[in-house]
């Protein structure tokens, strides 16, 4: 097993078009050098499902540590931000508090070490996140991510 750390701040409190997030994740190895960084939209969409927007950063490295300041990402806006089309995570109300969802079809494009496009895959629940995120090449065969399931992310109080 990998131990993979992911931390998230509420970013942009003010704003009235969702609830806007910023993310790291890194191996808890090397939890200074995160190998993911994004910024999320999360709103409820006109037919009642939650979509989850993803976000490239303009300098992620300027970034790193972000979500462990009091203002997060201050000084940038959602207009510096490269929206990555295609990558929504759109989902569903399970349970009272279990939201699950994907991304839809083959539209988020990625490069990532041959691929052609990437999916992801999605269980929210007040303490867990699983999140399966996979690329495939042009003949739809899997090129990167976990293979056998998703990665578990369990919330830790500090």
């Amino acid at each position: 097993h990998v131990e993979v750390l992911l931390h998230h701040a509420r970013i942009w409190e003010d704003r009235d078009d969702g609830i806007w997030l910023y993310v790291e994740q890194a191996l808890a190895a090397r939890a200074d050098a995160p190998y993911r960084q994004r910024v999320y939209r999360v709103w409820l969409r006109p037919d009642g499902r939650l979509e989850s927007a993803v976000f490239e950063l303009p300098n992620p490295d300027n970034a790193i540590g972000a979500w462990s300041q009091p203002e997060p990402l201050r000084g940038l806006s959602p207009l510096s931000l490269t929206k990555r089309d295609g990558c929504a995570v759109v989902m569903s109300e399970i349970h009272d508090d279990r939201f699950v969802g994907s991304t839809i079809g083959d539209g988020c494009i990625s490069t990532l070490r041959g691929a052609s496009y990437a999916t992801s895959e999605v269980t929210v629940t007040p303490d867990t996140i699983t999140s399966w995120d996979r690329g495939f090449n042009a003949a739809g065969e899997q090129v990167w991510g976990a293979v056998e399931g998703p990665y578990l992310f369990k919330r830790i109080t500090r």
